[in-house]
């Protein structure tokens, strides 16, 4: 298996990358919003629709 990142061999203690410093840096992607999936934007309604059902619905 190969480093997302770097694409070097994984190191065990890192898996599934070669490094901490690879580590950090796919975190500092998930932080800064770069791995974000694209969104349908909703109308208003349907968002007062969507929290109105979820404020319904019991948590588990």
């Amino acid at each position: 298996m190969s480093c997302p990142i770097c694409s070097k061999d994984t190191a065990q203690r890192y898996r599934p990358f070669c490094s901490r410093r690879c580590a950090d840096v796919d975190l500092g992607k998930w932080l800064n919003g770069s791995y974000a999936s694209p969104a349908e934007e909703i109308e208003p309604e349907e968002a007062e629709e969507l929290a109105d059902f979820l404020a319904r619905k019991p948590l588990q």
